[in-house]
């Protein structure tokens, strides 16, 4: 841990609790994880009704915290989308730093929240720390426009993003791989990464053979996420391996994705389980064989490192930061995005490994995900808060 007194820390985040997603699952991780170092943590973030709730005691990842809801609007092609309104960012973070005074502002994404509260932090001379979860394909997903409107607002977002972040003392993202795209992307320099960290402690790892070969996927069923690759690669496995494929999240392609699946025929063979709690997602992670990802727009995939804190070896494309956590023929396979024919041919490999062969890449896994821990991350975020150097 850094040095000096317990700090006050306003966090800004455009997706929190209840939302389920990597951002929102990071921003609590962090929160509770703060807290359990003794400082003071408040959190601004959209109200699930346009109302803006008095602030007040919330427990998140079993710490109290105080919240701060602002009044948000859901976004309807969207099933859990809510923003603030962009005009009104600058007017809420006045509030919200009237009421805070906070020693330091680490701001969630530059979208809406995080952009107002940089601006009026600034004004203030309150130091902004940002880390950038967004890529490309995580607003486009979320837009209905044609693709020639849809790329004038990506470079209108991307210019936004840089005038925020030059106010800011430092930005962080989740990988080098990440921080490299971000530093091409708006021609920004020092871009630091820092992994979003787990608590492998949460984790039950059962190393060793399992009794029905099941593949998992977890996370946001949306577009970039790709889950119909999977599909189509469960679809083509050899019968004789007797493949079940159990999908935990929920998201705007479920009902596609379900049609997906009887238009292909393995229906008996696929379980959309929806949103999970804890305990049954650690379940769902103990029972699985291999986890599967085929997105193409993972910063740097939690969900990835809670399977390989379970003792998974991982099947995940080729692409941004999987490769970061999937090292090709240690703790699981790399395949090309969308080859179908692909992930079916590496997830053969890993239901077809014999038991020693199996449990090496469930002990890589575990191994791997060691550098991930959330110890280490806060202590590397208190260093920038602090504005001292980070540790080695």
């Amino acid at each position: 841990m850094t040095s000096g007194r317990p700090l006050r820390i306003l966090i800004g985040c455009d997706t929190f609790a209840p939302d389920i997603n990597g951002a929102a699952r990071f921003a609590e991780r962090l929160a509770a994880g703060l807290v359990q170092r003794g400082h003071e943590v408040h959190v601004v973030a959209p109200n699930t009704a346009y109302r803006r709730t008095p602030a007040r005691t919330e427990i998140i990842e079993g710490e109290p915290m105080t919240l701060h809801r602002l009044p948000a609007l859901r976004y309807l092609p969207h099933d859990w989308v809510r923003f603030v309104w962009p005009w009104r960012s600058k007017h809420y973070a006045r509030k919200v730093l009237d009421e805070v005074q906070p020693d330091v502002v680490h701001i969630q994404s530059h979208i809406i929240i995080g952009r107002g509260l940089t601006r009026i932090a600034r004004e203030r001379g309150i130091p902004v720390i940002a880390t950038n979860h967004v890529m490309a394909e995580n607003i486009l997903d979320h837009t209905t426009m044609p693709k020639v409107v849809d790329d004038v607002v990506l470079r209108l977002a991307w210019a936004d993003a840089k005038r925020t972040f030059d106010m800011t003392r430092a930005v962080t993202t989740p990988t080098r791989n990440a921080a490299d795209f971000l530093e091409r992307t708006i021609d920004i320099a020092g871009v630091v990464p820092i992994s979003c960290g787990i608590d492998r402690r949460n984790y039950r790892p059962v190393v060793g053979p399992r009794e029905r070969n099941r593949i998992l996927f977890v996370g946001r069923l949306t577009g970039e996420k790709q889950v119909d690759v999977v599909l189509r690669a469960v679809q083509r496995l050899d019968p004789a391996l007797d493949v079940h494929f159990d999908i935990a999240g929920g998201g705007d392609q479920r009902k596609a994705l379900e049609t997906l699946t009887a238009q292909l025929g393995i229906e008996d063979r696929v379980t959309f389980h929806g949103l999970v709690s804890d305990e049954q997602l650690r379940e769902l992670y103990s029972r699985a064989s291999v986890f599967a990802i085929a997105s193409i727009a993972e910063l740097q995939s939690i969900v990835t490192m809670e399977a390989m804190a379970s003792a998974l070896p991982v099947v995940g494309a080729n692409a941004v930061a999987l490769p970061h956590l999937v090292h090709d023929g240690e703790n699981g396979y790399l395949f090309e995005p969308g080859d179908v024919d692909g992930l079916a041919e590496k997830l053969t490999a890993v239901l077809t490994a014999s038991s020693e062969e199996y449990e090496r890449m469930q002990r890589a896994s575990l191994d791997g995900v060691a550098a991930h821990d959330i110890n280490r991350t806060l202590d590397t975020f208190e260093a920038l808060y602090r504005d001292e150097p980070l540790p080695a």
